[in-house]
């Protein structure tokens, strides 16, 4: 079997889709309720997703696949800063941390959007908190790095010549 745009996108597709579905399995039978970092990081994920399946439904040939290719890895490389921005408040000292503030639902009904952003990516204590863990990651460890394998993952799909036999 060959690797073609439309199955490496399908495949980057199935994988985001899984790791959405881990995500609420988390929130949901682990009690791992997210921040509003974590929101983010999911908007990304989902996010890339929605990417990969245009692309993989669009089946494109070479233009249209460096074209998928390239908008993949900017969506994954703006949820990897964001990720890569929660990993650094949870690697920081407790004395440092940032308070807690209000919640995410809370500030889109009382903030204007901008505000909201602005709030959000500055982290929160509760951001901090590192509960769930494996292999020694967070949640936003593995957020960050399944972020830069799937964008590199994306450009190497739409980038690849393909092959003739």
């Amino acid at each position: 079997m060959t690797l073609t745009p439309r199955s490496g996108f399908a495949a980057g597709f199935a994988l985001c889709a899984g790791l959405l579905g881990f995500a609420y399995y988390l929130q949901y039978v682990e009690l791992q309720n997210p921040c509003p970092l974590c929101m983010v990081q999911r908007v990304a994920f989902y996010a890339l997703a929605a990417v990969f399946l245009l692309a993989a439904l669009h089946g494109p040939a070479r233009r249209g696949a460096i074209i998928y290719g390239f908008t993949a890895f900017i969506v994954a490389a703006l949820g990897a800063a964001v990720a890569g921005r929660h990993v650094w408040l949870q690697l920081l000292p407790a004395d440092q941390v940032p308070a807690c503030g209000p919640g995410l639902e809370y500030m889109l009904k009382k903030f204007p959007l901008g505000d909201v952003l602005t709030k959000v990516l500055a982290g929160s204590g509760e951001c901090a908190e590192a509960g769930w863990k494996f292999l020694g990651l967070t949640i936003a460890g593995w957020s960050l790095l399944w972020l830069v394998v799937l964008g590199l993952f994306a450009l190497y799909v739409g980038l690849r010549k393909p092959r003739t036999l």
